[in-house]
């Protein structure tokens, strides 16, 4: 009796639980903080965002350049003035343009020369080919003013009048094909990202079993003594949102690097048939504020997506040990 008065009471019977130093108990966890599999999956989650973040900004870029060339093919119409037997080409292709310049909406008429036309067609004949035997027709190009509604049947009407071999191109094949392949694009990056979740889901869920199988005694000891599930899938939560902000950080960040540099990169290149055809596609391979915003936000929505998984799979296997 005498050594216990000597060494005072063991706990504090004012509080609720034995009084531990922070120290102690951020070094004793539920689950440990860092170990093996928090390592991999991390990098798991790492991973997944960075295919996740480029999948996105891939889209993004894609997306910004086709409404650049929807803008571009829709501000401008194309007039062919087709070659006939017993007219004056030159001539129908002057009464054209002078028809065109009458047109309300129109802000810009640039008749090509019989040379220019003739080397529209070197892509496909090559140069150096005598193209005078050949019906050539004359190409004019005509821009309209943006927000200018106009009136295509009139003006092929007028074409048609200044020369009957005339036909007269809106290009509204090229920004129903443009569209279709953006529609395509972006359904296309949603089913990629859709993959990329699930896949993240299924990684975390096997990571918190394997935490659980880890801990089990420990959190078997917590339930049968009272503990509530939320108190044990908290500590869960928090292990699990710590590790999806790490991989998040970790994978966006380098996406986001990627991009930064990407302009730079796409220099080395240009001037080479993959890098003319990739600036062609995509332009200046540079995404915009907004697009690294929403890299960011997907980074933040894969780490909570993370701990959200976790807490699912807790509650099912706490479910299991009732």
């Amino acid at each position: 009796m005498s050594r216990i008065e000597e060494h005072g009471p063991l706990v504090d019977l004012g509080h609720e639980r034995p009084q531990v130093p922070a120290r102690a108990r951020n070094l004793s966890p539920i689950v440990p903080r860092a170990s093996i599999a928090g390592r991999a999956l991390v990098a798991v989650v790492a991973i997944m965002t960075f295919l996740a973040s480029i999948t996105t900004g891939a889209v993004l870029l894609v997306s910004a350049s086709a409404a650049e060339w929807q803008s571009e093919v829709a501000s401008e119409i194309t007039i062919q003035v087709r070659p006939v037997a017993g007219r004056d080409l030159d001539r129908d292709a002057a009464a054209v343009a002078d028809a065109m310049r009458a047109q309300s909406g129109i802000v810009e008429i640039r008749p090509f020369t019989k040379e220019e036309s003739a080397k529209l067609l070197e892509p496909w004949l090559g140069s150096g080919l005598s193209l005078d035997d050949l019906p050539v027709p004359r190409v004019i190009v005509a821009r309209v003013q943006p927000g200018t509604p106009l009136d295509l049947a009139a003006l092929r009407r007028r074409v048609i009048q200044a020369s009957p071999s005339a036909s007269v191109d809106d290009h509204r094949a090229w920004i129903e094909r443009m569209r279709s392949m953006t529609g395509a694009t972006v359904l296309a990056g949603i089913g990629i990202l859709a993959l990329v979740i699930i896949a993240t889901i299924i990684s975390v869920s096997f990571a918190t079993r394997g935490a659980m199988a880890a801990n089990r005694p420990i959190v078997e000891v917590l339930h049968f003594v009272g503990a509530g599930d939320r108190y044990i899938a908290n500590r869960f939560f928090r292990h699990f949102l710590r590790l999806g902000l790490q991989g998040g950080v970790i994978g966006g960040g380098v996406a986001m690097l990627l991009f930064g540099f990407s302009e730079s990169i796409a220099g080395w290149f240009s001037g080479t048939a993959v890098g003319d055809q990739f600036a062609a596609l995509l332009g200046t391979f540079s995404l915009r504020p907004s697009g690294y915003l929403a890299l960011a936000a997907q980074a933040l929505v894969i780490a909570a997506i993370t701990a959200w998984a976790s807490r699912r799979t807790l509650f099912a296997t706490l479910d299991d040990i009732d």
